[in-house]
């Protein structure tokens, strides 16, 4: 096969991606972008994006209009074009409390905290394994507190602040 044959059948392969094809993968990243801004300031800083793209997004905040905000977002799917759009669609689902990776990960720092709180020992050195930045004072005053709360059928705000604590971690 000449180069000349290899170039016509990379043509054909090309011209196989129907235009709607092509604006329904268009639409799809001008959503995702979409879904960016909405996300926390400290939540769009974990994403995955050229500085550019984070640029866009920060300016969608401050705009108001909404003819301005549309053409924000067409910018910003303009941009999604040369991203890495399945990073940046597994990071967001991170921080989607509707999707699965966040309710597991919140399940899993639920289950810890359960753990540690019925004096698991491994479930504390796992703590101390995975985040290295842990006030390991505090998280013991806290369970001791927690153990004492459902001891005395109280009211669980240690039980509460214990996962808050790992959740912070967690995003740190």
């Amino acid at each position: 096969m000449s180069s000349k044959d290899f170039s016509k059948e990379s043509d054909q392969e090309i011209e196989l991606v129907s235009r709607s094809q092509v604006k329904r993968e268009a639409e799809e990243l001008q959503k995702l972008g979409g879904r960016i801004t909405e996300l926390r300031l400290d939540q769009q800083a974990k994403v995955p994006m050229s500085e550019r793209l984070a640029e866009a997004c920060a300016e969608m905040a401050r705009i108001t209009s909404n003819g301005a905000k549309k053409r924000q977002l067409q910018y910003i799917g303009k941009l999604m074009r040369t991203e890495n759009a399945d990073a940046i669609r597994i990071a967001i689902d991170q921080f989607d409390s509707a999707s699965a990776a966040h309710n597991q990960k919140f399940h899993s720092l639920e289950q810890l905290r359960e753990r540690l709180i019925t004096e698991d020992k491994s479930a504390l050195s796992e703590v101390m394994d995975k985040f290295e930045h842990c006030d390991m004072q505090h998280l013991r005053s806290l369970i001791r507190n927690a153990q004492k709360e459902r001891k005395e059928n109280k009211p669980p705000a240690n039980f509460r602040k214990i996962f808050q604590y790992l959740r912070d971690l967690d995003e740190s």
